[in-house]
């Protein structure tokens, strides 16, 4: 009996010992790999090419021409960048319209290429990117409702992508299932569906294994608000908990809701420029891109309040320290290491040649400075949008030879 108790006493430090020691897939500076594996091409009829998702080369070509890229390996210049790890973001349409070998040809297309990235020394978090190319596969599947059947139907498809991801190795992979979920609004006042949905899917993901990083997500765009309303009830020791910071959106996303139109050069921080600066920039851009008189009044018409609002909160480095401390001290109130905050996405649109759109260089990378900054100070580790798309919101030049943006990078605090 003793030699028993003596066992049983041995087994539970060894347990007790090991969830001590447990923790999520180390990540510390990532980016976002986005128009690669996301937009899977479609045949004629509308539906997937099989097998699906695109080569190297269309995704390199998708947005300048191929010419302009250096030969290699694009995954050894990012990781020579000073990247750790990718978000690669993965479109799930191809995976919810299989089943069976069908699916499992295109998680096998899918595994080949994680296993090119983590090839080149970076970690890999698997992000699951819901887009709208086709509607029955859409973000709105998502979003519809804990018991539907298309939620069904996705944390199937979830599963089993966690059995693919731990043949890889859970040394190397993370599994993010969800992208920006809806379910507004982000209070009390709102159903408990993403609250069911996001623990469910965590208990799915569990029964295939223990050790397989998942990041987690609150509803509400996937926002500080969706997080802070979110309860850990679920927590274990290998997850992260993720949120996307494009706050003030009127500064990261200075565009016009029409294309015609022009919204663009708010200043970093509110103080380091004017209303009336912003307004007579604005002027000269309508100006050289040949807006009528009444086409310029329109125009000012539809961007004056969203200006007056960016001046009247002042927004700059103290506003910015706030917005990230409501994650914070939801984390330590729920008991969560602040260092399982995983800042998933952030980024601002660069200006245009036309500057009919984005924020001034200079502004761009004081603000990202900052933010980065203000997420390294807590540990939180993050992940920049992203590596190549044609807004500015990259790590590499958006036009011309695919070469690294050095005042992004210095921004970032990487080579």
């Amino acid at each position: 009996m003793a030699m028993m108790r003596m066992l049983c006493a041995a087994a539970w430090l060894v347990c007790l010992l090991t969830a001590s020691l447990a923790a999520p897939l180390p990540l510390a500076h990532g980016v976002g790999v986005h128009e690669w594996l996301n937009w899977s091409p479609l045949q004629e009829d509308g539906s997937y090419r099989w097998p699906p998702y695109r080569t190297t080369n269309e995704w390199r070509a998708g947005g300048r021409p191929l010419s302009d890229w250096p030969p290699g390996n694009e995954f050894e210049r990012i990781r020579s960048m000073g990247f750790d790890f990718v978000r690669l973001s993965v479109d799930p349409g191809p995976l919810l319209a299989s089943n069976g070998a069908r699916r499992q040809e295109a998680l096998t297309v899918l595994a080949d290429k994680v296993r090119r990235i983590t090839s080149a020394g970076l970690k890999v978090v698997f992000d699951l990117h819901s887009v709208n190319q086709v509607p029955a596969y859409s973000i709105a599947l998502v979003n519809g409702g804990a018991d539907s059947d298309g939620i069904a139907l996705y944390r199937r498809m979830v599963v089993a992508v966690a059995r693919m991801l731990v043949t890889i190795g859970t040394d190397k992979v993370a599994l993010e299932p969800y992208n920006e979920p809806a379910y507004y609004p982000c209070d009390a006042s709102g159903a408990d569906d993403w609250q069911r949905i996001m623990s469910g899917t965590v208990a799915d993901i569990r029964a295939v294994s223990s050790n397989l990083t998942i990041i987690v997500t609150g509803a509400c765009g996937g926002s500080i608000d969706g997080l802070i309303n979110l309860k850990s009830d679920f927590d274990d020791p290998n997850l992260y908990y993720n949120f996307h910071m494009y706050d003030p959106h009127s500064f990261t996303h200075q565009r016009a809701d029409d294309a015609k139109n022009v919204m663009s050069g708010l200043p970093w921080p509110a103080k380091a420029g004017t209303y009336e600066g912003v307004i007579e920039n604005l002027k000269s851009h309508m100006r050289a891109a040949g807006l009528t008189d009444e086409q310029q009044a329109d125009n000012l018409s539809e961007v004056k309040g969203p200006i007056r609002q960016y001046f009247k909160e002042d927004w700059g480095l103290p506003q910015m320290q706030a917005r990230i401390g409501q994650a914070t001290a939801w984390a330590s109130a729920s008991n969560i290491p602040v260092n399982r905050l995983f800042m998933g996405e952030f980024g601002v649109i660069l200006m245009s040649d036309d500057g009919r759109m984005g924020a001034f260089n200079h502004d761009r990378l004081a603000y990202l400075t900052a933010l980065r900054k203000e997420a390294e100070r807590h540990h939180i580790p993050w992940s920049v949008w992203e590596y190549s798309n044609p807004y500015g919101m990259t790590v590499i030049l958006p036009k011309g030879p695919a070469v690294p943006d050095i005042g992004m990078l210095k921004a970032l605090g990487l080579k």
